[in-house]
């Protein structure tokens, strides 16, 4: 039953996966593409929630294993819906376990480092899923729809010689380096299409409980549209690779964005398979030893203990 699950998951994913070393217009991609396997909202609510269950258990064993870690980096244009889809997914897992970071202007410490440096202290620890709301891809995006932004990044003339394509192969190469010390680089583009963000916009404006989300810099930003399809066409093509490979989701219906990134997700958790402690003859026998004293200290038919209770016992405290 488990291969069938992992079978079904991979085959519905696949279509959304962008080939390494494709050459993506993201024009090419339809933000209300439906599955055969998902056609109804009704039917992707339970899909989601299996999804979900999936990832609660997958968790416990990747945090009880401490050898992987898993970071998930969601990028789209502003309603998007990231905010919502990190809700609903992760929904079901030990909050403990699950860390999410979000990247908004840089700092002044942060600009007097690497352009790397700030993602690179967010980065989750082995046994952790972290989760980028916005991420380092952010670099070769709105930095590349406004270049002005690159004067507050204090670089040198030379390095601002082919910076895109440069930037590309140091990400591609720092994504590389996580993979091989054992944290998987997961990439979801949440695809929304021109209309839908307008719609988006107008429910913030119209409704008074959502008017907090919306600033008249994201119309500002709506207005580079076309310079945004283009970089993130540019961005698909150049850093999907074979060990952090880009999944662009369509995002136009919230419900199928979240079951796709769920499944995703899920998909990376079982390919790491990460298993819970095997525990040693020695350990086993002193769990049986623990378990017969705790058993001994079990009250008799009259409700008495039938040992005398350490002083700091009764009072909760640790003995």
């Amino acid at each position: 039953m488990a291969d069938q699950r992992a079978r079904r998951i991979s085959e519905f994913i696949e279509p959304l996966r962008v080939r390494p070393g494709r050459s993506v217009n993201l024009r090419d991609f339809d933000p209300r593409r439906h599955s055969k396997a998902v056609r109804k909202k009704k039917q992707g609510r339970e899909l989601l929630q299996t999804g979900i269950a999936m990832l609660a258990d997958y968790q416990a064993r990747l945090a009880a294993q401490d050898t992987y870690g898993v970071l998930l980096c969601l990028q789209a244009l502003d309603a998007g819906g990231k905010d919502g889809t990190i809700r609903h997914v992760m929904s079901g897992v030990n909050p403990q376990g699950v860390h999410v970071a979000g990247f908004k202007v840089p700092s002044v410490e942060e600009l007097d480092h690497d352009y790397l440096w700030r993602y690179a202290a967010r980065l989750p620890a082995r046994g952790d899923i972290g989760i980028f709301n916005r991420s380092h891809y952010e670099e070769v995006l709105v930095v590349r729809v406004h270049p002005e932004l690159l004067d507050r990044q204090k670089l040198p003339p030379e390095s601002r010689k082919k910076i895109w394509h440069r930037r590309y192969r140091e990400i591609n190469d720092w994504e590389h380096y996580l993979v091989d010390n054992g944290f998987r680089v997961v990439k979801v583009f949440l695809n929304l299409s021109y209309e839908e963000q307008r719609q988006r916009f107008l429910r913030r404006i119209d409704v008074p409980e959502r008017n907090w989300k919306f600033s008249a810099a994201d119309v500002m930003e709506r207005r580079r549209w076309n310079d945004y399809q283009d970089a993130f066409s540019e961005m698909l093509s150049h850093t999907s690779t074979s060990w952090a490979p880009w999944y662009v989701v369509p995002a136009d219906r919230k419900w199928m964005g979240r079951i796709c990134t769920a499944a995703i997700l899920v998909h990376t958790l079982i390919e790491l398979d990460p298993q819970f402690p095997t525990v040693s003859d020695e350990a086993r026998a002193r769990l049986a030893d623990a378990r017969t004293e705790l058993m001994a200290q079990a009250p008799d038919a009259g409700g008495h203990r039938n040992h005398r209770v350490p002083a700091g016992a009764r009072h909760g405290a640790a003995v």
